[in-house]
């Protein structure tokens, strides 16, 4: 049976938590039974030395009385005392005789015997020492307070494993429902942009946590993807409805190159006429692949350093000759830093914007085109005197194949702002229309990245 990512987390936390309680738990057992040890041995050495003392001093009866007084204080009542003369009768002391299994002089022991105040054995821990003349003496401490300590000790360990346990079993549970829910949210999410809602978006809390920060992310990069799916989807039917005039128009003219009948004056306009939607379809295909792509976002190895004041000013130059013809006058005005960007996109962008203005500027006119410096960027700037559009068209005008002209009697296919958006959304940018009675704004706002 698989457990699913969820429960492992938790088994794993609680197994985690298990563990580091029982080590820290077991380090406090054995370092305070081992401070207990220690004290107990340095009283019982202490009182050693000093019994050792009084021998030397006031004897064996001196000795004697000593340790009768010891046992008789109210502040020792743990205190163990046994002396013994050389044939092992006991001269003082609250045990009733020798342990049989100690030898004077051996050291730290721990065992059980019986207290001439009790009947009842009781774990001792001493040290004995033989004193001249053969007598024995054993001082030690009942271990009975350490044992009642130890249980106190591992029932509390106990206690704290489990409490541990149902804590780190709360605790896994509510910080694995809280990561778990964020990742249902992406899960199912995710799952709905599969179904074809590709207008849905991860929800984010306002919390400004690492999910947070990742939901922002993925719904950049989910706009993104249901921007090209929804151009991709335009151009799709845009596609089949504007190739369908100039094809249809071709598949005419080829008709009447191929009548026997037709007079050479018909063939003659015919061919003209088959090769210019001819050149229009290539101007259509042409046009896409370029939206392609700035839509894939070249490399920013194809960027360079790009100045664009010289850039507007070659534009200007290119298309004031045909202004010229209508009288309509180009300027080019302000000043801009250099920007890091893709020169002939960035080219095709003005001569776009220029075209079109050209197209709707009424005669004697004039259009000018203005550079703006802007922190982090620049901004570029052309003003017609033309009819502008209209509100509601001006929402979608940078959209593929969307045009004034419904029935596409005039030249053109819609491309042009579409191309101008893909390579502004390249560079970091974005493009904004704004009608200025008379005449329409154009503004392409562009980052300058890294020169």
């Amino acid at each position: 049976m698989f457990l699913n990512a969820r429960t492992r987390l938790i088994l794993a936390s609680i197994l985690l938590s298990s563990v580091v309680t029982v080590s820290v738990l077991g380090i406090v057992y054995v370092t305070t039974n081992v401070i207990i040890e220690q004290e107990t041995r340095s009283v019982v050495e202490a009182e050693i030395t000093g019994l050792s003392d009084d021998f030397e001093r006031l004897g064996l009866l001196g000795l004697a009385a000593a340790i009768d007084r010891r046992v008789q204080s109210s502040t020792k009542q743990d205190a163990i005392y046994l002396l013994t003369d050389y044939r092992g009768r006991t001269i003082s002391g609250n045990l009733a005789t020798w342990p049989t299994s100690v030898e004077p002089g051996g050291g730290w022991v721990e065992l059980d015997l019986v207290r001439t105040d009790s009947e009842e054995e009781v774990p001792i821990a001493a040290i004995s020492i033989r004193l001249e003349s053969n007598a024995r003496l054993l001082v030690g401490r009942d271990a009975s307070g350490r044992q009642k300590f130890d249980r106190i000790l591992v029932q509390s360990a106990g206690l704290a494993l489990i409490a541990a346990f149902v804590l780190s079993l709360i605790t896994s549970w509510l910080l694995t429902r809280l990561v778990f829910s964020r990742i249902t949210d992406i899960s199912d999410t995710a799952n709905t942009i599969v179904a074809g809602d590709f207008a849905r978006r991860i929800p984010v809390r306002g919390t400004g946590d690492e999910f947070d920060r990742l939901a922002v992310t993925l719904n950049d990069m989910l706009g993104r993807i249901e921007e090209l799916v929804n151009n991709l989807q335009l151009t799709t039917n845009s596609l089949s409805h504007d190739l369908r005039s100039p094809l249809t128009r071709l598949r005419t003219h080829l008709d009447t190159l191929l009548l026997e009948d037709a007079e050479q004056q018909d063939r003659d306009k015919a061919g003209k006429r088959a090769l210019e939607e001819v050149d229009h379809l290539l101007r259509v295909f042409a046009n896409l692949t370029e939206i392609a792509r700035a839509e894939a976002r070249l490399p920013k190895s194809d960027f360079e350093t790009v100045d664009m004041n010289a850039l507007v000013r070659d534009a200007v130059e290119l298309y004031a000759p045909v202004g010229e013809e209508r009288g309509v006058n180009l300027l080019g005005v302000g000043t801009a830093k250099p920007i890091n960007g893709h020169r002939a996109l960035l080219m095709q962008v003005l001569s776009n914007i220029l075209e079109n203005a050209l197209r709707y500027a009424p005669d004697n006119s004039t259009i000018n085109v203005r550079l703006v410096d802007q922190d982090g960027g620049l901004c570029i700037e052309v003003c017609d005197e033309g009819p502008g559009m209209p509100d509601a068209f001006i929402k979608t005008a940078i959209q593929p194949f969307q045009t004034l002209d419904p029935s596409r009697s005039n030249p053109g296919a819609g491309l042009g702002l579409a191309l101008v958006a893909a390579v502004a959304r390249m560079h970091d940018g974005n493009v904004h229309l704004e009608n200025t009675t008379p005449g329409l704004k154009v503004s392409v706002t562009l980052a300058r990245g890294d020169i």
